[in-house]
């Protein structure tokens, strides 16, 4: 790695998470697993934003909850400034836990009725004894101010404010603690198209003002392609292609990365007109019991005989473009 290289904050190498199965009416006992998150590897450097997109039930908020050690994996390693969190429990894992926050899809259920703006942004504050009474207040509206919303707001609750606004102070709580790492699981996706851009933006903005790292997790793939700065494609609990926005937009390489790009609308008739359209067969197969191989043979419009005999190899074809396919 060069020295004008920013440095890797997170590096996930060959994350397992498997949910049992489990049967029996006075003894339970494990009758299978769904493969949630198969051994996955990539890595996330400083300052950058990370877009993780696939199609729901793909394993993208399983690796995101995972890697926040919300979920324990089952195998793995996830190294968060070269210590592995993974191996991590009690105050250790507790402390690391100010350098990374969480930004929830759902902006009605996230957050406490029961409490106030304030109390649910301050919580944090409270949780990891660093502010109390009026410093963690002002810090509240501080923090309220950064996001957009009014100060005054802290003391209404969640019911009073839009989901825009709810998402805001998700935004505003995730960022209490000062961390260097955001999850974002979906940020936009309950919310109106009109709003969407607008918390985007103030993800960019706070990025560029705090300094921070993202993994964006999403399914629109237009507005991955407008944050992140690089792109990995997941199917049924694997990464099937990582690279660079601009070259993994210009020049897919997996067939299903292919079939996504070729979904997305085109602001503009004559284009939108000549573009063809991949449709998949059939429906993605069950995580309790992947294909063998390569698990999007099923669907693959090219698939071989040795796509059913061996897994592909996630293998680096061009200069930080890595894809997992035979005939790529």
């Amino acid at each position: 790695m060069t020295s004008t290289e920013p440095k890797v904050l997170l590096r996930v190498e060959n994350l397992v998470k498997h949910f049992p199965i489990m049967r029996g009416i006075i003894f339970m006992k494990q009758v299978g697993a769904v493969h949630a998150v198969d051994d996955i590897s990539f890595s996330i450097h400083q300052g950058e934003t990370l877009g993780l997109v696939g199609e729901s039930g793909c394993g993208k908020s399983t690796t995101g909850r995972t890697i926040l050690q919300l979920h324990r994996p089952t195998s793995g390693s996830v190294y968060f400034q070269d210590q592995n969190l993974a191996t991590m429990k009690g105050e250790e894992l507790r402390r690391m836990r100010r350098k990374m926050q969480m930004i929830f899809q759902d902006p009605y259920a996230s957050l406490n009725p029961r409490m106030t703006v304030g109390e649910i942004i301050s919580e944090p504050l409270s949780i990891h004894s660093v502010a109390k009474g009026k410093d963690a207040q002002a810090h509240v509206e501080r923090l309220l101010e950064m996001v957009g919303l009014n100060p005054a707001f802290s003391n209404r609750y969640p019911h009073e404010f839009s989901g825009g606004q709810r998402q805001r102070i998700g935004v505003a709580r995730a960022l209490a603690l000062e961390p260097e790492l955001i999850i974002c699981d979906e940020p936009i996706s309950a919310l109106d198209v009109s709003i969407q851009a607008q918390v985007v933006n103030l993800l960019e903005d706070l990025q560029g003002e705090l300094g921070l790292t993202y993994l964006f997790i999403a399914h629109d793939l237009s507005m991955v392609r407008h944050i992140s700065d690089r792109v990995a494609v997941m199917y049924l609990g694997i990464i099937v292609e990582l690279a660079v926005n601009t070259e993994l937009y210009h020049n897919p390489l997996h067939p299903y990365t292919k079939a996504l790009l070729s979904a997305v609308p085109i602001p503009d008739p004559v284009a939108e007109e000549k573009r063809r359209r991949i449709i998949l067969p059939g429906d993605v197969p069950s995580p309790t019991n992947p294909p063998s191989g390569c698990r999007f043979r099923t669907r693959c419009p090219i698939a071989a005989d040795i796509c059913k005999e061996a897994k592909p190899e996630f293998r680096e074809l061009s200069p930080g473009h890595f894809v997992a396919c035979h005939k790529a």
